[in-house]
C-alpha cells in the first residue's frame, strides 16, 4: 500500500511537470505570450526579460515547484529501477537514504538559487 502511494505521487509529479514545462515552453520558446512575459522587447531569453521574470514571485514559485516535482519524479524513478535489481533490504535502505539526501541537497541548492535570483532582480528594480 505504501509503495502504491509513492507510485501515485510519481505519476502525479509527471503530470505537474508536463504542465509546468508546457507553460515554460509557451513563455520562453513560442513567443505567444511575449507581450506579457517579455515586455522589454527582443528575445524572451534576453537579460532584461530574464530579470523581469526573475523579479516576479510567480516565476520564482513555479521554478521551485518544477524543481521539486522533477527531482521527486526522477529520483523515485531511479530508485524504482535500482530496486528491480533485487538488492538486499539493507542496500535498499541505503539507496533510499542516499537518494533522499541527494534530492534534498539539490532541492536546497535550487531553492537558494531561485530565491537569490529573485532577490537580485527585485533589488535592481
Amino acid at each position: 500500500m505504501r509503495e502504491t502511494k509513492y507510485w501515485t505521487w510519481h505519476m502525479a509529479a509527471g503530470v505537474v511537470i508536463a504542465l509546468l514545462l508546457g507553460m515554460h515552453m509557451l513563455i520562453m520558446h513560442t513567443g505567444l505570450l511575449a507581450h506579457i512575459y517579455a515586455p522589454m522587447g527582443g528575445e524572451a531569453v534576453s537579460q532584461a526579460n530574464s530579470q523581469f521574470r526573475d523579479s516576479d514571485v510567480r516565476f520564482t514559485v513555479s521554478y521551485i515547484l518544477l524543481l521539486g516535482f522533477a527531482l521527486y519524479h526522477g529520483l523515485y524513478g531511479l530508485r524504482t529501477i535500482l530496486f528491480e535489481l533485487t538488492l538486499k533490504p539493507a542496500v535498499e535502505r541505503a539507496v533510499t537514504a542516499v537518494l533522499l539526501a541527494v534530492g534534498l541537497g539539490l532541492f536546497g541548492l535550487g531553492v537558494w538559487g531561485a530565491i537569490g535570483a529573485h532577490a537580485l532582480a527585485a533589488a535592481r528594480g
